[in-house]
C-alpha cells in the first residue's frame, strides 16, 4: 500500500460527494467517482416532479465543512439543492467520470485490490472500494392487475413526465408518501379532477417553511444549523423513546388535521391507523387543503384492477382517469446494489445478505475487505438530517484510508464477530421499536427492519468517531498474511 491508496467512489450524490470531499480535505488525491449518469445529485438531479423539496431545513441539509450563506428557504427546493450539490462538487469534479456506469466489482485476493468492471467492459482497479448509491434509486410500482391495458399516461414521480399536460385532465395518484404530499398540492389546481387512492394515511406536521432573505452571517448560519440539529434530535427521541413521547407527535398532527379539514368524515379517513413514527412522519401546509379542494377525492377502498379508462377499487366502482401516476415511493429494504459485488472467497454480497441486509456500523462486511457502505444499512433517520450520517461515515473512510497509508497494510476487514455482535444488537434494540409496528418500506421481506438507526445521530457520531483498528484484521503488504491488530 502506498501513503496515498487509490480509492473508488461509486456513485456522485451526498454521500458519494461527501466522501470524495472529504478525502480531498485529507490530502489524498487518488480518488474516482463513478456516476453512471450526466451530472451530480443522486436523488437531487433524478426527481424533479413539481414541488419536490426537502423536509429538513437546508442549513442542517448540507455539508458542515460547505455552509451555504444564501438559501432562498428555510427548507429549500430541489433545483437549489441540486445547485448547491454542482458548486460543492466543482473542487472534485476533475476526479468525476459521468456515464461510468458499474456493472461489477471484485476483490483480488492475490493483489488484495478491487476490480471494478464498467459497461462496456473497461476496468479500473482501486486499494479501497466505496459504494454510495444510495437507498432511493429504485421506484416501487405494485404489480396491480391490468396496469398494462390503461390508455392514458402512466408514470412514477420518479420519473415524472413534463411532457404531459395536466390541465383539465382527470388525475389519478396511487399513494400518499412523502413525494405525493409534495406534489399533489403543485397539480390538483391544474387537473380537472384529481383522484388519491390512500391505502394509510401518515402522520402530518406543519412545515414551519420561510422564505429567507440576504445572506446570512457565519455565526449565524452555524447557531441556526446547531438549532436545527438539536430540534431533529428532540424529534428523534420522541419517535423512539415509548408510546407516551410518540402521542404527542400523533396529538399535533391531529390538531393539524382539525384545523384543516372541516369535512368530519374526510377527517376520520385521513387519521393515521398506526402509531406516529411508524412511517415516516410528514410536513406540509398544503396537503389537507389540496385534498379538501372541490375537484379533489381521497379513495381508501382497495385498488384491485387498473382498467383501460381509470381505477377499479374493492367495492366495483371504476374511477375516471386520464392520467396515472404513482406516488408509491422506493424499493428500499433489500439494499439491492445496482451492480454484482463479489468479496474473498467468492463471495457475492447479495448471497451473503440473503434478504436482510446487515453491514458493521452500517459500513463494513466481514469477507469484503476495504469496502464501504455509505447510507448502508441501519443508517437512515426518523427525525434528523441523513447528512449528518453520511459526514460521520465520510470521516469514518477517511480514517480507514489513512490508517492503510500510515500502517502500510494492503487491506483490512472487519472482524465477524464484531459484526455479528453489532447486527445483533441492531435487531434486538428494532424489534420491539416504533417501525416494527407496521408495514413500511423501512422492513424487509422478513420484518426485520434494515434501514433505520434505532439511536440518535448523537450517537452514531460518537460510534463513528475513531476507527477501532482492534476491530478489523489487516493484511500487511510485504508478506500478504493475516494479522490481527
Amino acid at each position: 500500500m502506498s501513503e496515498n491508496p487509490e480509492v473508488v467512489v461509486i456513485g456522485a450524490g451526498f454521500g458519494g460527494l461527501g466522501v470524495a470531499l472529504s478525502l480531498h480535505r485529507a490530502g489524498f488525491g487518488r480518488v474516482t467517482v463513478l456516476e453512471r449518469a450526466d451530472g451530480v445529485g443522486g436523488v437531487w438531479r433524478d426527481n424533479t416532479y413539481p414541488g419536490a423539496a426537502c423536509d429538513v431545513p437546508s442549513s442542517l441539509y448540507s455539508y458542515s465543512f460547505a455552509p451555504h450563506l444564501s438559501w432562498p428557504r428555510r427548507y429549500s427546493a430541489q433545483p437549489d439543492i441540486l445547485a448547491y450539490l454542482q458548486r460543492t462538487a466543482a473542487v472534485v469534479r476533475d476526479r468525476i467520470r459521468f456515464g461510468a456506469d458499474v456493472v461489477a466489482a471484485s476483490f483480488d485476493e492475490a493483489r488484495r485490490r478491487w476490480r471494478v468492471v464498467l459497461a462496456g467492459g473497461e476496468v479500473l482497479e482501486a486499494d479501497v472500494l466505496v459504494s454510495a448509491v444510495g437507498q432511493l434509486n429504485r421506484p416501487a410500482v405494485p404489480a396491480i392487475p391490468g396496469l398494462d391495458r390503461f390508455r392514458g399516461p402512466v408514470f412514477h414521480s420518479a420519473q415524472w413526465r413534463h411532457d404531459v399536460d395536466l390541465s383539465g385532465k382527470r388525475v389519478a395518484v396511487v399513494g400518499t408518501g412523502a413525494s405525493a404530499v409534495q406534489f399533489v398540492p403543485r397539480i390538483q389546481p391544474l387537473a380537472g379532477h384529481l383522484t388519491v387512492f390512500q391505502r394509510s394515511a401518515p402522520h402530518v406536521l406543519p412545515k414551519p417553511d420561510a422564505q429567507l432573505r440576504g445572506r446570512a452571517h457565519p455565526l449565524t448560519a452555524r447557531a441556526a444549523r446547531g438549532g436545527v440539529w438539536l430540534a431533529g434530535e428532540a424529534l428523534t427521541g420522541l419517535l423512539t423513546a415509548g408510546r407516551f413521547s410518540r402521542s404527542l407527535v400523533a396529538g399535533l398532527a391531529a390538531a393539524h388535521r382539525r384545523v384543516r379539514v372541516r369535512d368530519r368524515d374526510l377527517r376520520e379517513r385521513l387519521r393515521p391507523p398506526g402509531q406516529a413514527g411508524c412511517k415516516r412522519v410528514l410536513f406540509s401546509n398544503d396537503w389537507y387543503p389540496a385534498l379538501t379542494a372541490p375537484n379533489a377525492g381521497v379513495v381508501t377502498e382497495p385498488i384491485t384492477e387498473i382498467t383501460e379508462r381509470g381505477v377499479r377499487t374493492a367495492d366495483g366502482r371504476e374511477h375516471a382517469a386520464d392520467v396515472l401516476i404513482w406516488g408509491t415511493g422506493f424499493e428500499v429494504a433489500d439494499f439491492r446494489l445496482p451492480m454484482t459485488v463479489t468479496g474473498a472467497g467468492g463471495r457475492d454480497l447479495a448471497e451473503v445478505w440473503g434478504g436482510r441486509p446487515r453491514a458493521h456500523l452500517g459500513m463494513s462486511v466481514p469477507g469484503f475487505p476495504s469496502f464501504f457502505l455509505v447510507y448502508g444499512p441501519n443508517t437512515n433517520l426518523g427525525g434528523n438530517s441523513i447528512v449528518t450520517m453520511i459526514e460521520a461515515q465520510s470521516r469514518y473512510v477517511v480514517a480507514a484510508v489513512r490508517h492503510l497509508a500510515e500502517s502500510g497494510a494492503a487491506c483490512l476487514e472487519v472482524r465477524p464477530e464484531v459484526a455479528d455482535a453489532f447486527d445483533a444488537e441492531m435487531r434486538s434494540r428494532l424489534a420491539n421499536g416504533v417501525w416494527s409496528g407496521c408495514a413500511s418500506w423501512y422492513r424487509a421481506e422478513d420484518g426485520s427492519i434494515t434501514t433505520n438507526w434505532p439511536g440518535s445521530t448523537r450517537e452514531y457520531l460518537r460510534r463513528t468517531a475513531r476507527l477501532r483498528v482492534e476491530d478489523h484484521v489487516l493484511t500487511r503488504a510485504d508478506d500478504l498474511t493475516s494479522e490481527g491488530v
